[in-house]
């Protein structure tokens, strides 16, 4: 089976998928609008956002994360069409209320074998995790000791490749914890990662 059929049927598992109870009327954002198959960096972010990617079906767009997201790769001159984007709960996981919410660690596990084998289809150089839950969402893949606010922007091996986290684009992250410019100054990191040779 070739790399783009592999793909296919993992999105049509995917949009199929009822393990999670509170997602099961959400459709998994995993399509080949999430990038290139061929992709040298692989970012991996916590869930599609209610106005954002599970409105649009792109992961990072319709949203102020993902406006702030085309800012940060745009600093470093990376473009859509070269970057593959997923998220480790691949549907929106909301309160009551219908605000965002973070994904459970069981919704996690549960969404970790499609994760893996995203990774290993994509098989890129450089994978970058946007936020805490993506960085440990990786654990269940191939375990770590990795913690956010200690690896942040550094180039560290992971599972055969290298792994830069990173905070992620939010509004409140970047009015709360981490800055815009700052973060710029981390993808710098990023950018010097995928010139590392293997």
């Amino acid at each position: 089976m070739n790399r783009t059929t592999a793909f296919n049927q993992l999105a049509l598992e995917a949009a199929h998928c009822t393990r999670c109870e509170r997602m099961c009327a959400r459709q998994a954002v995993l399509s080949h609008l999430n990038g290139p198959l061929d992709a040298q960096i692989m970012f991996i972010a916590e869930a599609p956002g209610r106005n954002g990617a599970d409105r649009t079906r792109i992961p990072f767009s319709g949203d102020a994360s993902g406006a702030n997201f085309d800012t940060l790769i745009a600093s470093i001159k990376l473009r859509r069409s070269e970057i593959f984007i997923t998220n480790a709960a691949l549907c929106n996981p909301r309160k009551e209320s219908g605000a965002n919410d973070t994904p459970t660690r069981a919704e996690l596990r549960n969404c970790a074998d499609f994760l893996r084998r995203q990774i290993e289809l994509v098989n890129p150089r450089v994978i970058a995790t946007l936020g805490a839950v993506a960085l440990d969402s990786l654990r269940l893949i191939e375990p770590h000791d990795y913690r956010l606010r200690d690896a942040v922007a550094k180039i560290l091996p992971w599972h055969g490749r290298w792994l830069v986290p990173l905070y992620h684009p939010s509004p409140r992250v970047i009015n709360a914890a981490r800055p815009l410019a700052v973060q710029m100054r981390d993808y710098r990191v990023l950018r010097r990662a995928l010139r590392r040779g293997d």
